[in-house]
């Protein structure tokens, strides 16, 4: 029965990460390709956009996906929040460096393809694991 209850508390809790995580994505995704439109090199246009969707992701995290893990120091969550979102950011970066310039494959299509969808991706486990273990670790019950 326990068991059953902790699955089920952590299909939850990987929903609302993905609820969350989503809305951050898509402003991600906006920004990157309003940026990116408007004439903005690729790498930059990605490191804005990443820093917009942290701020978003933050909020979600705290106050939606574990509200009931939050502590009594904020600045010490969202610290931590954006060391391990900096560091998903990077693997995002990465997979955009890689393919826009050590492979030559500059399209927007391909930007997009290697920073939002691979580089999400391995971004995304990243996230989940350290936010869920480091930033918002499970709060002994009263």
């Amino acid at each position: 029965m326990i068991r059953a209850v902790t699955q089920h508390h952590r299909f939850g809790e990987v929903v609302r990460f993905l609820v969350s995580g989503g809305i951050a994505y898509l402003a991600d995704l906006l920004v990157f390709n309003v940026l990116l439109f408007a004439g903005v090199g690729s790498v930059w246009s990605k490191v804005v956009s990443s820093v917009v969707a942290i701020f978003i992701a933050f909020l979600g995290s705290r106050y939606y996906t574990w509200r009931d893990r939050r502590s009594e120091h904020p600045g010490r969550e969202y610290a931590m929040f954006f060391l391990f979102s900096a560091i998903a950011a990077g693997l995002q970066l990465l997979c955009l460096a890689i393919t826009h310039y050590g492979f030559g494959w500059t399209s927007v299509l391909a930007d997009n393809v290697s920073g939002n969808v691979v580089g999400m991706a391995i971004a995304m486990v990243f996230r989940f694991y350290t936010f869920r273990t480091f930033v918002f670790p499970a709060r002994a019950q009263p």
